[in-house]
C-alpha cells in the first residue's frame, strides 16, 4: 500500500489543500490520502490556534466527497510534544511495515527539513513530496548535502496546481465579513458561518 500523508493546522482547510492533495494522488499513484490535523504546532504558538474539534470537523466534512481520503485524529489525540516522527511510526504500526509512507509538504518547508526532530531517521522511514508552484525554484543542493544517498530515493520534488489561497487569508476575510466562496468547500462554508468561527469576538 502506498499511504499519502497530508498534515496540518487545517485552520480552516481549503481547496488549495485539496487540489494538491488530489495532485500528489494521482501524480505518484497513492492508494489513499490520510489528512491528519494537527494538535498545535510548535511554530504557530505565536497566535490562537481554532479548537482541534472545529478544525478536525471541517477536515472530515472537506475530504468526505473523495473516496481517496481519510482522516485522523491521531495527533490531535496525543499528549505531550507531537513529532512527525511519532506520527510516522504510529502509521508503520497501524498499517505495516510494507505500507509506503509519502509525507506531502510544502516546498518552503524542504529547506528546513534537516532540522526536524530525528531528520535523517525520518527520512528513512517514509518519502517526502516537496510541492511547489509552477516557476518557483527551491534550492535542493543543501537537502541533498545534508541527507546524502536518502535525499535522491526519498525526497521527491512536484509542481502541482497553482492556488493562491492562504488559511490566514480565508479567516482575515471572515473577520471582515467578506466572501470566502470558492476558496473552501461549500460545506466548509456552511460550517465556519454555523459556528461562528474566526469573528471578532466581543
Amino acid at each position: 500500500m502506498k499511504l499519502g500523508i497530508m498534515g496540518g493546522t487545517f485552520d480552516p482547510i481549503h481547496l488549495g489543500h485539496l487540489a494538491t492533495a488530489e495532485a500528489v494522488r494521482e501524480i505518484f499513484a497513492l492508494d489513499e490520502i490520510l489528512f491528519i490535523p494537527a494538535a498545535r504546532p510548535p511554530h504557530k504558538l505565536h497566535r490562537t490556534v481554532t479548537d482541534e474539534h472545529h478544525r478536525l470537523q471541517m477536515t472530515i466534512l472537506a475530504t468526505r466527497s473523495n473516496k481517496f481520503f481519510r482522516v485522523s485524529d491521531m495527533e490531535i489525540k496525543r499528549t505531550g510534544p507531537s513529532y512527525t516522527i511519532d506520527t510516522m511510526n504510529e502509521l508503520h504500526a497501524t498499517f505495516g511495515r510494507t505500507t509506503e509512507l509519502f509525507f506531502i509538504i510544502g516546498a518552503d518547508s524542504l529547506a528546513d527539513l534537516q532540522k526536524w526532530h530525528e531528520a535523517r531517521e525520518l527520512v528513512a522511514k517514509c518519502h517526502f513530496i516537496a510541492t511547489t508552484r509552477q516557476g518557483v525554484d527551491v534550492d535542493f543542493s543543501a537537502v541533498e548535502k545534508f541527507f546524502g544517498a536518502s535525499a535522491i530515493e526519498h525526497i521527491h520534488r512536484v509542481t502541482t496546481p497553482d492556488f493562491e489561497i492562504s488559511s490566514t487569508d480565508i479567516r482575515e476575510k471572515v473577520r471582515l465579513n467578506r466572501s470566502i466562496k470558492y476558496l473552501v468547500p461549500e460545506v466548509v462554508e456552511d460550517y465556519i458561518a454555523r459556528e461562528k468561527l474566526y469573528r471578532e469576538q466581543d
